[in-house]
């Protein structure tokens, strides 16, 4: 190791989803941390944004967040590292980042320095070649392995990449690394396995850092912690001046971001931190001792996502305050798919219904038998092939939820429910039909990398 000891400064669990908070921002900055990293995406914003290959988070806040990262690394000359670019991690997201980055160092006139970049998304034809060779892309989470009918449905795959294309850019030379998809623990145990810290001490880092401040208490979103490693422990300090990593805070985080079923692919082994030690080791940081990584045998696997598109979708809602309509609530909604498949019996569609409020809860969970609510409000939604069917669906849907005919209802029923006549057109639905590894010779050959001057 050429340090004893190394900082790492995260400031956001997922930079630009919503604003950095700047105050412990530059708090964490004045520590003068080895390294700023920060993850910027995930597929818990489901598949649609891959599909789409868009961004769910807005591009004001992105920007805001690469700026505090730019000005301060840059000023301090140390690297920058962000992984996931623009949330899915996709060539285009990539290339916005590096041109935002581009734009903030013209704004502010910052001396020449390198960045180095690299793309994830993954050729369906390289997949489907492996296939026909013979290989099988394993599945992950219960998945089966992947079928030709499930590539065939897919618009979009990104390959998620462990520590080895940002170890790559750091040994190149690189100032400011924009990653596409990436494992979020690897943003930060990259650099720590670059410096030579050991790999239980960096991948350890890399879990309880990814989300920033989540690790903290009281919970406080978007707020900076550090990272300080030596090749024995890890500790970690909340910079929000009302805000403490405690031996809980940190301890049940890191039950919560317990090792995920892919991690032993980018990882080239298994974190195991159910023997971890925790301790306060001052009002405000955390001390963690004992994480074990236990290295397995065999080639690198790296982990695919896939999105697909499934059809047109549109969004309807409805207000029900009559305690009858409420009490029978099951009935209506059976009526009103009643009445959609009988307009398009045998076509490819989907409808479905949320239910918030019903036994105090979201989601149509159990048959209402006695609740409290005095207003239900349902939301539809309709999924069709082509937008005019998506639009009508969605409308018999929702409407019918007036003219629902229940028993014991005598004459007009028009006070039962308020009901939203326009329907909107929301985002198409995708789904996720990619959750799979592929075997690789070289754990960087999907991440192709390239280093560019910024002046």
């Amino acid at each position: 190791m050429s340090k004893s000891s190394l900082t790492l400064h995260c400031s956001n669990g997922h930079l630009g989803f919503a604003p950095t908070k700047e105050e412990s921002f530059w708090i964490g900055a004045k520590t003068k941390p080895n390294y700023y990293c920060c993850d910027s995406g995930s597929d818990d914003i489901g598949p649609a944004p891959l599909g789409m290959d868009k961004c769910v988070s807005h591009p004001n806040w992105q920007i805001h967040d690469l700026e505090l990262m730019l000005l301060a690394s840059r000023e301090q000359g140390v690297p920058m590292i962000i992984g996931s670019a623009g949330d899915t991690g996709s060539n285009s997201r990539v290339d916005m980042y590096v041109q935002f980055i581009r734009d903030l160092a013209k704004k502010h006139n910052l001396p020449k320095f390198k960045l180095a970049y690299f793309y994830s998304e993954v050729d369906k034809e390289y997949i489907r070649k492996k296939m026909l060779a013979g290989e099988d892309i394993e599945g992950l989470d219960s998945r089966a392995n992947l079928t030709i009918e499930e590539l065939d449905k897919t618009d979009r795959i990104v390959a998620v990449a462990g520590v080895h294309p940002y170890i790559k850019a750091l040994e190149m030379g690189a100032d400011v690394i924009i990653g596409g998809r990436s494992s979020d623990a690897a943003v930060f145990a990259a650099p720590a396995l670059y410096e030579g810290f050991p790999e239980n001490i960096a991948y350890y880092c890399g879990k309880v850092l990814e989300c920033a401040s989540f690790c903290c208490e009281p919970y406080g979103a978007k707020e900076t912690v550090i990272g300080t490693i030596t090749k024995d422990d890890v500790k970690v300090t909340a910079m929000h001046p009302n805000q403490r990593c405690t031996i809980a805070s940190v301890a049940g985080h890191a039950m919560y971001e317990r090792t995920n079923p892919y991690f032993e692919h980018f990882a080239g082994g298994t974190l195991d931190m159910q023997n971890c030690v925790y301790e306060q080791f001052d009002e405000k940081t955390c001390r963690i001792t004992n994480p074990k990584f236990i290295p397995i045998e065999g080639k690198v696997k790296v982990k695919l996502e896939g999105s697909g598109k499934v059809g047109e979708r549109y969004l309807g809602m409805a207000g029900i305050r009559d305690p009858y309509t409420i009490k029978n609530i099951d009935k209506v909604i059976e009526w009103a798919k009643a009445q959609v498949k009988e307009r398009f019996d045998g076509q490819d569609y989907q409808l479905s219904y949320r239910i918030f409020g019903k036994n105090g809860v979201m989601g149509d969970l159990e048959p209402i038998k006695e609740t409290k609510s005095h207003e239900l409000l349902v939301v539809v939604e309709g999924v069709a092939p082509t937008k005019k069917m998506a639009e009508e669906i969605t409308l018999i849907g929702t409407r019918q939820i007036f003219y629902a005919r229940l028993p014991e209802v005598k004459g007009t029923a028009g006070t039962a429910a308020f009901v939203v006549d326009e329907v909107i057109e929301i985002s198409p639905a995708f789904e996720w039909t990619m959750n799979h590894t592929v075997a690789v010779d070289d754990p960087t050959e999907l991440f192709p990398i390239t280093m560019i001057d910024i002046e």
